[in-house]
């Protein structure tokens, strides 16, 4: 493999980033947004291995990053940010569904009240109030019936559809990434129409929230935010729609790879790969062409879905507040996504394909919106000039314990009552979804957050401290 001994090729780049020397089968160097003690106690090898892995893809261009939120994640590590060349060799550098992950277009969405706590008179009934409202869980239950035709505009047309359907205002379009529209002809399986007909509206589970927050500290005069001041966060994606999209185009891809030496390889195309799970195609071969088209198709359902909650959202917070519900979107941005863009590399201009896997994009004075963990904190940064990672940022915490290692080792009681004696309300729809959710199952976020400004990636704007959460 061409990640074994890792170690022996790292060097200290800078503060916060650490670069992985090619080695082995990598093509480009690893950079690796990490403190250095991770050289000689890495908290979890398999991910460095991925990202040593991810510097193999074909095209690949600049280096291949991992944010300071990396963990764990399916051939690409959560965290993961990789460019191709769309113009290398015949057909193009590769673009790999592994690379964006099976909740494409999972994203997070911000919005500001001209309020503070105070404001609010009775704070548990507006929390309980919202989780009536915002339908969450493994299933679509409580989502809008979208007719057939309803949904080949959502899928065709994102927000903007989403808007013109009665879910969102259309002020809301210019603060979203893309403007919430992404260009697709559409072309997903029956299954995954199926599975997108119900869940339109809904958070989904695992680590999808509602919250409702308070701006804590303010670190620069932007967004108009001021100290103390109540924001609502959501982050949830493209629910089963976009997980069958993946599946779907994993499935397929993956069955063109062989065993060869260690390695896997397709004859068709000459790429070979260290993982299975790296399986990949010319950007623009038929089935390049036909992961993107449907990834976007996918993005575009996501982006609709955070519209859709955030109606539920202002209705809820309308109905409780009156006028002081208003809620204006500061901005919404995916974090699971490969998106065509040029970039500067070595002095010349490139097209690239940019997978970024639980990373989020970070233009010079983007929002770039960072949820922590529900008993801690949540970020807003704002993306500065001079990017080195193709404009990307971190996009969460990182995970340090699994969902089923967290099951086993959380108390939910006890988290329950930790939780409230910091003055956070919680529902969750099962002791599982809480105890996967903990906060011990996390990264420290502000540690992640200096990483991240350490390496140059992002520039802290606001620390916002959760008052109210609400999860799948």
């Amino acid at each position: 493999m061409s990640g074994k001994g890792w170690q022996q090729h790292c060097e200290i780049e800078d503060q916060g980033l650490i670069r992985i020397k090619k080695h082995g089968d990598m093509l480009v160097d690893g950079m690796l947004v990490a403190d250095s003690k991770v050289i000689t106690s890495p908290e979890d090898e398999r991910s460095i291995q991925q990202l040593v892995n991810t510097a193999s893809m074909p095209g690949i261009v600049g280096e291949a990053w991992a944010m300071a939120d990396w963990h764990y994640g399916y051939g690409f590590p959560i965290g993961g940010v990789v460019a191709t060349d769309c113009d290398w060799g015949q057909q193009g550098g590769a673009i790999s569904p592994g690379g964006v992950g099976f909740d494409i277009n999972c994203g997070v969405r911000a919005l500001s009240l001209d309020l503070s706590v105070d404001d609010i008179p009775n704070l548990e009934r507006l929390a309980r109030r919202l989780n009536g409202r915002i339908p969450a869980g493994a299933s679509g239950k409580g989502g809008v019936n979208l007719s057939e035709s309803q949904l080949d505009e959502i899928v065709m047309r994102g927000a903007n559809a989403a808007v013109e359907l009665g879910f969102g205002h259309s002020d809301d379009l210019a603060h979203i990434e893309s403007k919430g529209e992404l260009p697709t002809a559409g072309e997903v399986s029956t299954r995954a129409r199926q599975r997108g007909l119900k869940a339109m509206g809904t958070l989904g589970t695992g680590n999808h929230f509602l919250e409702l927050q308070v701006v804590e500290e303010i670190h620069a005069e932007k967004l108009g935010l001021y100290q103390g001041q109540v924001l609502a966060m959501i982050h949830s994606g493209s629910r089963g729609f976009g997980h069958q999209v993946c599946t779907d185009h994993v499935r397929e891809l993956e069955q063109k790879y062989r065993a060869d030496n260690g390695r896997w390889h397709n004859e068709e195309w000459g790429f070979t790969l260290p993982d299975r799970q790296l399986a990949a195609a010319p950007v623009h071969s038929r089935e390049g062409q036909a992961y993107l088209d449907a990834m976007n198709a996918a993005a575009n359902y996501a982006f609709a879905n955070r519209s859709t909650l955030t109606q539920r959202l202002r209705d809820g917070l309308k109905a409780e507040l009156g006028v002081d519900g208003e809620a204006t979107l500061l901005y919404d941005v995916g974090h699971n996504l490969a998106k065509m863009e040029t970039h500067t590399i070595a002095g010349k201009t490139c097209n690239c394909c940019v997978h970024r896997k639980g990373a989020t994009r970070a233009f010079a004075d983007q929002p770039v919106l960072v949820p922590g963990d529900m008993g801690t904190a949540s970020w807003i940064l704002s993306g500065k000039q001079g990017n080195r990672a193709f404009n990307s940022s971190c996009h969460g915490a990182g995970r340090v314990l699994s969902r089923t290692k967290a099951k086993k080792q959380v108390d939910t009681d006890k988290l329950r009552k930790e939780l409230r004696s910091k003055g956070i309300i919680v529902h969750a729809s099962t002791d599982d979804s809480l105890a996967e959710e903990a906060p011990e199952a996390y990264k420290n976020v502000d540690e992640v957050i200096e990483l991240t400004s350490a390496a140059g990636l992002a520039e802290k704007v606001a620390r916002l401290r959760p008052l109210a959460v609400i999860k799948g």
